[in-house]
């Protein structure tokens, strides 16, 4: 080959060389924006649901959540949402939903009408004015419930959700035994777990991993059916 020929090639070459780097360039933005890998097509949604907050691990749990690709619904206690109003509001800007879990947690089934229509009520003003928005959802301290908390509930238009799967991190659970309860979700299903446990924000990551091999993804509670859905 000529000098000739060969210098003639080289702009070609330069320009296929920017053309290949510009476009590896574009898919590693792609990639970064993408988050971590995804059910490709999701056959199903569960329900993952965080009770007690918000608190001091608050900032941790959502991190983690947002670094793994998933939205939650947080069922905040009324009395922290009053106390740390910027965690509420990190929540909704993190996309994930809130919901009401009463104002001091109480066994709502010992309390009068009267008692549980309090802790009711003040739980959704005062998420209402951290700006969580107004509450849908409802979950009884303990999943405690009987016909009058169900009365009182929907009086403020809020759907009871108990869960499906325990995960025990309130209990004590390690990281690995949370892991395999969010393996026993299937489609519709709501879990359990809390807003404080280090070793919930812990298994997050692999929550999400268990979850997207199977085809399923983290959806919201609909307040008609109870049931998780796609968000």
């Amino acid at each position: 080959m000529s000098g000739a020929t060969r210098r003639s090639h080289r702009p070609v070459t330069t320009a296929l060389t920017a053309v290949t780097l510009a476009a590896a360039a574009t898919l590693a933005v792609q990639t970064a924006h993408a988050g971590p890998a995804r059910a490709a097509t999701c056959n199903g949604y569960v329900g993952l649901t965080f009770d007690d907050g918000p608190s001091g691990n608050t900032p941790n749990l959502l991190n983690a959540l947002r670094q793994s690709g998933l939205r939650a619904t947080m069922f905040n206690e009324g009395q922290y949402a009053a106390a740390n109003p910027a965690q509420v509001r990190a929540q909704v800007a993190a996309g994930m939903w809130v919901g009401n879990h009463t104002y001091t947690h109480p066994h709502l089934t010992t309390l009068g009408q009267a008692q549980i229509d309090s802790e009711i009520s003040r739980t959704q003003q005062a998420v209402s004015a951290a700006g969580g928005g107004t509450p849908q959802l409802f979950r009884p301290p303990y999943g405690e419930t009987n016909s009058t908390v169900r009365t009182v509930a929907a009086k403020y238009g809020l759907t009871q959700i108990i869960w499906d799967v325990d995960s025990q991190d309130w209990n004590g659970a390690g990281t690995d035994a949370i892991v395999a309860a969010a393996g026993r979700l299937t489609n519709g299903q709501v879990i359990l777990m809390h807003d404080w446990p280090a070793n919930t924000v812990a298994a997050i990551p692999r929550i999400a991993q268990g979850l997207a091999a199977r085809g399923l993804c983290a959806g919201r509670i609909s307040p008609q059916t109870g049931r998780a859905v796609a968000p």
